[in-house]
């Protein structure tokens, strides 16, 4: 089966369960099927599930509330980071979805996932809206506690080129926390650039997407790449 019709079949999925939210294994999916870089992810329906996945990625690990019915998985304490043993995997399992169910009751929990554990990076954001006039539009920012400091994002209609992405990334106010202001070590932009690019060609082919959030994708150090590290997906109404 070819990507493009691996992502359909996902599309096609979400829409026959009647949602238009993709939940963040599902948004991954995608991602990966697209060429994007993700941190790997397994989805665990069972505490043992969830045991082999934490072994077979290695210690420490993140886990995190799986539901297109939770938007927000830190609004309900759906999110464990550096769960490094077995007993705090079975322990996280159950917490996550009793967290969740208790903030929504009917929430459809599919599980939690359990994913890689990555080294410290600066994060960014970066994302599709639908523009009314215009259509599917670009959005980049920084991430983490600076996106509500400074609050500048940069825009651009899809699809993106290399230059235009390069062009987004350089002119938001924030960018020298990304080129080694202070003297610490800048970010691979090249890393960035190939997610912004890739990202603005998917709505493009795909015209049942409304939005694209990632948030947050990890900025290495320049040389390492860039990785997304939580991704959701909305498709349009019918």
């Amino acid at each position: 089966m070819s990507k493009k019709r691996e992502i359909s079949e996902i599309f096609k999925s979400v829409q026959e369960d009647d949602r238009l939210l993709l939940t963040e294994f599902e948004s991954k999916n995608v991602l990966i099927n697209w060429g994007v870089p993700v941190a790997e992810t397994r989805l665990a329906t069972t505490e043992l599930e969830a045991v082999d996945a934490a072994r077979d990625l290695k210690y420490p690990v993140v886990m995190k509330v799986s539901s297109s019915d939770v938007p927000d998985k830190r609004e309900v304490d759906g999110v464990r980071v550096g769960i490094s043993s077995e007993i705090e995997v079975r322990q996280a399992f159950e917490d996550l979805r009793l967290n969740a169910k208790s903030v929504y009751e009917d929430a459809d929990i599919k599980g939690v996932v359990v994913q890689e554990y990555l080294s410290e990076a600066k994060e960014v954001v970066i994302g599709v809206i639908q523009d009314p006039s215009f259509g599917p539009t670009v959005t980049f920012g920084l991430g983490g506690v600076w996106i509500e400091v400074l609050q500048d994002m940069s825009y651009r209609l899809a699809p993106v080129s290399e230059e235009d992405a390069e062009e987004m990334i350089k002119e938001i106010s924030g960018y020298p926390i990304l080129s080694g202001a202070g003297g610490e070590s800048p970010v691979d932009i090249d890393g960035i650039v190939e997610i912004i690019k890739k990202i603005s060609e998917i709505p493009m082919e795909f015209r049942e997407i409304s939005e694209i959030n990632l948030s947050p994708v990890f900025a290495f150090e320049k040389g390492n790449g860039a990785c997304v590290v939580d991704a959701q997906i909305r498709l349009k109404e019918i």
